[in-house]
């Protein structure tokens, strides 16, 4: 596209990206927070971005309602739309979860998940009372997928690291729990891998429990279905992802999960000026209805979310200039999954072979891969030297939970003493 040709603006309500498959290992402390996320204005330079979020869309008039952090909403037309704003944990109605949970859909979470589980660590070392001591040292995961059995690999090998510098906590202290609905855990990975998966998850403690889920957890007081109950300080919930539920009032074609209906072009069926990709998203999978899947659609992962980018940026000036749209299609290279350092399962995909890893192997696939596709030179050689400077130094153990409150302390000193306070309401009185 030539400079001038067309003014690009991107609306999101925070001011960067969120590289998602490493939110574990951020969560572990193997790479800096700063080093998963993308500035927006800083990889877009030319773009006009806006801090806000998008509330309605008028399509006959080609308008979108803007709500920015502050101040009052305004409209902002458009000749071209793309809609891409991605998935939202999936919940359901389950008693405490939302007092609760804790998520792993951003990096806020995944380094709120690192301090709360030191700061676990911290206050079971400082009491002798055993009721809070179990409570503090219990984890609770539900659902087992890539982003439940990766964090609890990475949170069960960072606890491991850190217990080490604590005189009253250990690894045996420690209970890990892991709960899906399913029969088995990583089903992207196949049956095999997934069951290696589980069974060297077992191996260090972590305790599986399949074919169930968590009936309640208020003031986290953990029930399943199966009958187990625990206190646990800790339920993370990584049980799947939903389309983020904005889109249901811009008046688009959805499916029946509430995604965006597309064509193989990645253009929004009934349009001829919107696109959608990623995780809102439904788009035809050609490869697998080719092979005599009808009713194959690409899945929310990022494998798909970065191809599908650079397809729907080509048809986007496409349209603008009148040429043919092109339809994407991409046959799946495999998956890979991390369960802490030095631990992992890979399946390749090369053709027709299907080439299963696990281990330290499939481990520095993961790496490899997803290093490789972190978005910008820049991300790239950041995390990259995280992973080096880990093969050397020692991994950080410190909670910065304040980081969460960060005028806590402050208020506490600023604010009046209850005695001096008194006094002044008496004068105030007595004048």
């Amino acid at each position: 596209m030539r400079y001038g040709e067309a003014t690009v603006t991107v609306v999101d309500p925070r001011s960067y990206m969120t590289y998602q498959p490493f939110l574990p290992e951020a969560a572990a402390g193997n790479i800096s927070p700063r080093h998963v996320v993308v500035p927006l204005r800083r990889v877009l330079p030319k773009a006009e971005v806006l801090t806000g979020r998008v509330t309605t869309i008028d399509q006959d008039r080609k308008v979108a309602t803007i709500a920015p952090l502050v101040g009052e909403a305004y409209e902002l037309p458009f000749d071209y739309l793309v809609i891409a704003m991605g998935a939202v944990s999936r919940t359901f109605p389950i008693p405490g979860l939302a007092e609760q949970g804790i998520g792993m859909k951003g990096i806020e979470e995944s380094i709120g998940l690192r301090n709360h589980v030191l700061e676990q660590l911290d206050k079971a070392d400082s009491t002798t009372d055993e009721e809070i001591r179990r409570k503090a040292l219990t984890f609770v995961f539900i659902g087992g997928g890539f982003a439940g059995a990766e964090t609890i690999g990475e949170v069960e090998d960072m606890a491991r690291d850190a217990a080490k510098y604590y005189k009253n906590v250990s690894r045996e202290d420690m209970r890990f729990i892991l709960v899906d609905a399913a029969d088995k855990i990583l089903p992207e990975v196949g049956p095999k891998l997934g069951q290696y998966g589980k069974e060297h998850l077992e191996s260090r403690g972590v305790e599986i429990y399949l074919s169930t889920s968590m009936d309640s957890c208020v003031d986290g007081h953990v029930v399943l279905k199966n009958g187990l109950e625990v206190d646990s300080s800790t339920i993370v919930w990584t049980a799947g992802v939903k389309p983020n539920p904005a889109l249901s009032r811009f008046g688009l074609p959805l499916g029946p999960r509430g995604h965006v209906d597309c064509e193989p072009t990645l253009q929004v069926k009934g349009t001829d000026y919107i696109w959608a990709a990623g995780d809102n998203a439904q788009v035809p999978d050609l490869v697998g209805r080719k092979a005599g899947n009808e009713n194959a659609w690409c899945p929310p992962n990022a494998q798909h979310a970065l191809r599908q980018a650079k397809v729907l940026g080509d048809n986007v000036i496409s349209g603008l200039r009148g040429f043919p749209q092109k339809e994407y299609e991409h046959a799946n290279k495999g998956a890979v999954a991390g369960l802490g350092l030095h631990k992992g399962v890979a399946m390749i995909v090369m053709g027709k072979m299907k080439i299963k890893l696990k281990g330290r192997l499939a481990w520095y696939m993961h790496r490899g891969y997803h290093g490789m596709a972190m978005p910008t030179f820049n991300r790239k050689i950041r995390v990259f030297a995280d992973w080096t400077l880990g093969m050397f130094l020692k991994r950080e153990v410190v909670s910065l939970g304040a980081m969460e409150n960060p005028r806590e302390e402050f208020y506490e000193a600023a604010k009046p003493a209850p005695v001096a306070a008194a006094k002044t309401e008496e004068k105030a009185k007595a004048s």
